[in-house]
């Protein structure tokens, strides 16, 4: 079972945010002295099987990665990059924590270790008034008092690199409502349909044939994207809906390409117990 996207508010809950261990609001006090050392490694994300991902990223994102819809219902589905075919498994990096060269890495790992996220409610439980506020996972080994970048100039000022990752949280809040608005379109024309794919993999060195089954899964049907009215044609045409729709259509051949990442990870781990 797939979980849905985890960005349903206006905002992330930072407590369901995937990989952040210990999220806290970014404070020019308290982090005055906070620098961050590039570690060249994504393991933080190795144990995740699929992300949300934005309307935006569709067209440069198809090329490598299966983009489909996972949620409870077409009500509630928001698309995903699937980037592996076994629980807490990312075929996309490897042991050491290298990313396949080459291939797209969705926004929602690259903002990490920063992200954009609502502030904790008053004492009375109401939201805060503009409650968006940048937080930083203080337990990502990149952060230190003594080697890499500052976040905050002497004089208390944001540094580039923080100005660049503040930006870059803002771009990716904004592709967020971009598409909020994309889903609302596809439930209004009923676009969505329910998917099961099941994969056969075959038997190998004894072993019995097992199959995989992905479930809560959704895809744009092909059926009812002909059949839309000519007037909602136009509208898609011309807001560029087309473009994301075709993007996700053709990014659904590469569960071939993520079956056979599969095999090759299976045949190193069979490889690795016969040596040891």
């Amino acid at each position: 079972m797939l979980a849905a996207p985890a960005w349903r508010g206006r905002g992330s809950d930072v407590a369901e945010v995937l990989f952040y261990e210990n999220p806290v609001p970014l404070n020019r006090n308290e982090h005055k002295d906070l620098r961050l050392r590039g570690t060249g490694t994504l393991k933080f994300a190795m144990n995740v099987h699929s992300v949300p991902l934005t309307g935006p990223e569709f067209a440069i994102a198809a090329r490598d990665l299966l983009i489909v819809f996972a949620g409870n219902s077409t009500n509630d589905a928001g698309p995903i990059a699937l980037l592996g075919l076994r629980q807490n498994e990312n075929l996309f990096i490897d042991a050491e924590g290298r990313w396949e060269a080459d291939t797209y890495i969705p926004a929602f790992i690259r903002r990490y270790p920063f992200v954009l996220a609502e502030k904790p409610a008053n004492a009375d439980g109401t939201p805060q008034t503009d409650n968006l506020t940048v937080f930083l996972d203080d337990k990502y080994e990149g952060f230190n008092q003594d080697d890499g970048e500052r976040l905050f100039k002497e004089d208390g000022t944001d540094t580039e690199l923080l100005t660049n990752a503040v930006k870059f949280l803002g771009d990716f809040q904004q592709n967020i409502e971009r598409t909020r608005w994309f889903m609302r379109l596809l439930a209004q024309h009923e676009l969505l349909e329910a998917r099961n794919i099941t994969l056969q993999k075959e038997a190998r060195d004894g072993a019995q044939p097992r199959s995989i089954n992905l479930n809560g899964i959704f895809v744009i049907s092909e059926e009812k994207l002909r059949a839309l009215d000519e007037k909602a044609a136009q509208e898609f045409n011309r807001d560029g809906v087309f473009a994301w729709i075709y993007a996700h259509l053709l990014s659904l051949s590469n569960i071939d390409r993520l079956a056979q990442r599969l095999d090759r990870r299976e045949q190193a781990e069979a490889a690795n117990t016969t040596t040891n």
